[in-house]
């Protein structure tokens, strides 16, 4: 149970396409490969993130200063692990303005997502238990949505349309669709389309990334009022999150938000002032597995419910493993997430709108060593 070794390995990928949502643009897919070797010879492997600023601080960060704090150490001690790597002092360089701390936290949560992710999957590994069931194995299924609907420039309703028609037959239960680079009117034009080709049984939310005003975002609420929306995800801009949300909140369309939170202490903020009815925290960005069953727990408490914002091969254990998680999204679209079909040696099964657990113990999801060497980047 003694960790020997740990490494993380940054994979760097440049996509053919452009992918454009509400205010940001998708140009390459990047994620780090983290591996916890044991004594016995046990090898953890996960992948996640999705960054490129920070993409080889986060890397650093772990092998030179979470390596030495581990190895030697019981992978079963998990929490105390964690508290170890949260409470490590990194000198990131001169202290800057308060934005620019932020940053260096962010640098901070993602290397410890990346060493406690892997943690886990050698835990559940050395123990003989898929992760899902050593948080709680509340379900072996999950249902599964499409992440889709960017709005690259010349997109019709049209090519929404056949968009939409693909995600059907590959049957998945929904759509998480892309808006706010458009009118409001435009997107709830789009948002009804969806709604008409797809059915009312179709799970339909959408994602405007913080790109509405507060009056936009309830302008939007309004105006999709009859759609039956799962959920209306970061519908206000970054400097309104707490009374912005609330507000479109109280229009009746669930509220999604908390991708950009990097711990509990931003989620409990945000669940104690009524602006959350769902979080969509990443583990791979907010301080792993540990930090996201916290979070799950407190959330529990007040009604709120779980879902996570990509990254399905660890999402889907998270999801499962707890009582009030909501649905695991992906991309179908191999242009726009290469790497979950390229680094998985066997990808999860969809079966009738749902993504399928196996009993493999940990993360149930050995890699491609091929890819890894293909898209490895030097440190």
């Amino acid at each position: 149970m003694k960790i020997k070794q740990i490494e993380a390995i940054p994979l760097v990928r440049e996509l053919k396409e452009v992918f454009q949502g509400g205010t940001y643009k998708i140009t390459s897919r990047n994620t780090i490969v983290t591996r916890v070797e044991l004594e016995g010879g046990i090898i953890g492997e996960t992948f996640g993130g999705d960054e490129d600023q920070y993409h080889m601080e986060v890397c650093r960060l772990v092998n030179e200063h979470y390596r030495p704090l581990l190895v030697g150490q019981d992978v079963r001690d998990i929490e105390r692990l964690w508290d170890q790597m949260w409470n490590v002092r990194v000198d990131f360089g001169n202290r800057g303005i308060h934005t620019l701390d932020l940053a260096k936290h962010c640098i901070h949560t993602q290397a410890i997502a990346a060493a406690d992710i892997a943690l886990w999957d050698a835990l559940g590994k050395a123990l003989g238990q898929p992760v899902y069931k050593l948080l709680g194995g509340f379900r072996d299924r999950v249902p599964v949505i499409a992440i889709g609907g960017y709005m690259n420039k010349g997109t019709t309703l049209d090519d929404l349309e056949e968009e939409v028609m693909h995600y059907l037959e590959q049957g998945v239960a929904g759509m998480k669709l892309k808006v706010g680079k458009r009118s409001v009117e435009e997107d709830i034009q789009r948002a009804g389309r969806v709604r008409h080709v797809a059915g009312d049984a179709f799970h339909l939310c959408v994602d405007a990334n913080q790109s509405w005003t507060i009056e936009q975002a309830m302008a939007f609420a309004r105006g999709a009022a009859d759609l039956d929306l799962a959920w209306l995800e970061e519908p206000v801009r970054w400097h309104d999150q707490i009374e912005g949300n609330a507000r479109v909140r109280a229009l009746g369309i669930p509220v999604n938000v908390g991708q950009g939170e990097i711990s509990r202490h931003g989620c409990r903020d945000l669940i104690t002032r009524g602006a959350v009815d769902i979080l969509n925290v990443d583990a791979t960005i907010a301080a792993g597995v540990t930090e996201w069953r916290r979070i799950a727990a407190m959330a529990a408490c007040f009604g709120v419910k779980m879902a996570h914002h990509e990254e399905p091969q660890v999402a889907l254990h998270l999801l499962a493993g707890v009582s009030n998680g909501l649905c695991v999204e992906f991309f179908p679209n191999r242009q726009r997430d290469p790497m979950w079909f390229d680094l998985p040696q066997e990808p999860p099964t969809i079966e009738s709108g749902q993504m399928v657990l196996n009993d493999q113990p940990g993360f149930g999801m050995p890699l491609s060593a091929d890819t890894i060497e293909k898209w490895r980047a030097p440190l």
